[in-house]
């Protein structure tokens, strides 16, 4: 491997040493042009992003992120169809609805490009290359090229990440609301990487990360997050009773619905299905910051972080003429959290067992 990130392309692992970030990579291909002397840009396309698990043992989730990147990609075509410039693409794949159609042409393509990366890392994992507490962040990229296979391109970046501990005010988030949510939302679109770059100036200082919102009270998502609120129901609505505030059943959660235009995440969807399981009352709603009172706990999520508490949430005092200024030229109210919660707590054991579960065993790749 030779450095802390490298990429693999339709399978072949590119021996170089200035592997960009994931970041820049995914910016180069988000209709950005790719030189003065070459003004057509790099298509953009769907992407996945996953990392490892138990000392880079396992792959996080996999199994979720090979359908969701199958959906986004089928999602673009329909919405998109110039990203998919192969006219053999067009009339093969784009006349299907159906994700499965897409899970089977890219699930070979991806698995062949893993399959070469992770045996990169085994090689340098027995040069010491790898640090312990080190995972690898996988992002893996689709793209039309127009030629074959499939008029398809598959990249594979890959690049070291230390997973943050949960819990302690060291590893909390801090948020702020600062711009309106994006387009073809159901997708995981490398488009809005630069797209979400115009809400940099927006960002205060402290802010680990920046929520979206349409009219400036509900709240759809983090720009690379789902985001959550736990609501503390004061009264037993059957019977009239106040709840125990020690039991989790006075406690929604609630996170904005898709058809609101989010997202809709690998992890995010786990929370949705552990709420089921474990009793915990749940609700697709927008969770609204006129009814911040009410909030006793946030956490945002995403496939890195997994699960990440919320200290701090920063909301301007007028959404008129937002995106014209600077942060600090806008006057924002703030609410702030104590800790992870019970809520939260219990959220982010269950996606830790599940993350041993649904584990994808790195062997599965050699």
């Amino acid at each position: 491997m030779g450095s802390s990130r490298f990429l693999v392309v339709n399978g072949v692992p590119c021996l170089t040493q200035d592997t960009p970030s994931i970041s820049t990579f995914l910016q180069s291909h988000s209709g950005i042009p790719r030189s003065l002397n070459h003004p057509s840009p790099i298509s953009s396309g769907a992407y996945t992003t996953s990392r490892t698990n138990f000392n880079a043992s396992s792959l996080l989730f996999w199994e979720r992120h090979l359908l969701r990147l199958a959906d986004s990609t089928r999602v673009l075509a329909e919405s998109c169809p110039d990203l998919f410039i192969s006219q053999r693409t067009r009339t093969t794949l784009l006349s299907s609805s159906s994700s499965s159609c897409w899970d089977f042409v890219l699930r070979p393509l991806v698995t062949d490009s893993l399959r070469a990366g992770f045996r990169s890392v085994l090689i340098e994992q027995q040069d010491g290359g790898r640090s312990d507490g080190e995972e690898l962040a996988v992002t893996t990229l689709i793209c039309g090229n127009g030629g074959p296979p499939m008029g398809l391109d598959v990249y594979v970046h890959f690049g070291i990440y230390v997973p943050p501990v949960f819990g302690g005010t060291e590893n909390s988030a801090h948020l702020a609301v600062v711009g309106c949510g994006r387009d073809v939302a159901r997708a995981k679109w490398s488009e809005w990487v630069r797209t979400r770059k115009c809400l940099e100036k927006l960002r205060p200082p402290l802010a680990t990360e920046l929520l979206l919102s349409n009219d400036g009270d509900r709240i759809l998502e983090g720009s690379i997050t789902n985001f959550f609120v736990v609501c503390h129901r004061e009264m037993d609505s059957a019977t009239g009773d106040p709840y125990d505030c020690k039991s989790r059943h006075s406690f929604e959660v609630q996170t904005a619905p898709i058809s609101d235009g989010i997202l809709p995440g690998v992890v995010r969807q786990l929370v949705i299905e552990i709420c089921s399981s474990k009793g915990i009352p749940f609700r697709e709603v927008a969770p609204s910051w006129s009814s911040r009172k009410s909030w006793k706990e946030a956490f945002i999520t995403n496939s890195l972080r997994l699960v990440q508490h919320v200290e701090t949430i920063l909301v301007p005092n007028s959404w008129k003429h937002l995106q014209s200024k600077m942060w600090n030229e806008v006057s924002w109210e703030e609410k702030k959290f104590e800790g992870p919660g019970l809520i939260t707590t219990e959220i982010q054991k269950q996606i830790m067992e599940r993350a041993g579960i649904e584990g994808y065993p790195l062997s599965h790749f050699l």
